[in-house]
Formats: C-alpha cells, structure tokens, sequence
C-alpha cells in the first residue's frame, strides 16, 4: 500500500525539531556537516531550542552555507534540490563601530550554561531590558546564538557576533540610538 502521509519539505524555515521528528536518522547526519550540532544530542536543548531554531539559524550557528546545509539534508531523505537554492553568505560581516568591547556595559560568558544544558535566552532578555540606547552587551557562548540573536532584534537591538576561537563567539547587542541627544 503506498505511503499516504504527505511529504515533509526541508526549506530553510523548517524548525529542527519537526525535522528530526519526521527523520531522526538526520541528527547524525547534521553532526557530520558541523561538529557544532552535536549539542542536539542534549535532551534539554532538543526539548528547548530545537523547538524554535529554524535551519537558516541553523546554519548560521554551524558556519555552515544554508544552500549546501539544505542541500544536504533534502538529498539524505530523497528529495530534490531546492529549484531555486537558498544562497546565504554565512561570512562574517565587518565589525560596526558601535560594537566595541570599550562599549560593553555588561557580559554574560554563557558557555558553561549552555554546556550543561541550559539555555541562556531569560538572562539575556532581562539583561538587554535594563540597556540605555548605546549601551553594549557582550554574550559568550561557543557557537553564534542565531536564535536569540533573532529575538533581540525582534526587540528593536542591533547584533553583531565574532569568532574569536574555537569555543568562543562574542556577541554584541545594543538598543541603538534614537538620536535624542544621548
């Protein structure tokens, strides 16, 4: 009898979670890309960010290109490429001027949170709730948060994240100036 349950679509918006849901035999396969996603094996981040992390956020925390991460992933499970094949730089953009360790107000080295399992997203958002506009937050973690990354410019924050070394990226979150005077 053939398969009546309609095909699952990999697109760049796809949550990670519904993925492995549908093709659990893909974690391995994500770990082979990036080494980065072996934090999918932690049953807390799957329960938590898995659930929200889409696969363009995806690739941007494993530095991997959405177009061969997609790619990848759709050849795995039987499925044609993408016609029109997502092409996103995951280069690293020029430091803005505003993004200065001179600027930071504030760090929060989230490393060893995340490390064990935990998720570094209410700090943070309380955190950003007490910055003046120019102000700077410094976050630490070991791959770019891509989606918290996304709430704080959901909340009207400027980002930028460096990779500093193996273990280390630096994010910088500011409540950009309105150009009152301050």
């Amino acid at each position: 009898m053939p398969d009546e349950t309609p095909r699952f679509i990999i697109t760049p918006d796809t949550k990670v979670g519904e993925l492995l849901a549908r093709y659990p035999q893909l974690e391995e396969v994500l770990v082979a890309i990036s080494p980065t996603y072996q934090a999918l094996r932690n049953p807390v981040l799957r329960r938590t960010v898995a659930k929200v992390a889409t696969l363009r956020q995806v690739a941007k925390v494993g530095n991997v290109p959405l177009g061969e991460l997609i790619g990848r992933l759709r050849s795995e499970v039987g499925l044609e490429p993408l016609a029109d094949g997502p092409e996103e730089s995951t280069a690293e953009e020029a430091r803005p001027p505003w993004a200065s360790a001179g600027a930071v107000v504030r760090t929060l080295d989230a490393r060893p949170l995340i490390e064990s399992g935990g998720h570094p997203l209410p700090q943070v958002i309380a955190d950003l709730a007490t910055l003046e506009p120019g102000q700077v937050y410094e976050l630490l973690t070991p791959f770019v948060p891509a989606p918290l990354i996304d709430v704080a410019k959901g909340k009207g924050f400027v980002a930028y994240s460096s990779h500093e070394g193996p273990g280390l990226v630096r994010t910088y979150l500011s409540r950009p100036n309105t150009g009152n005077g301050r």
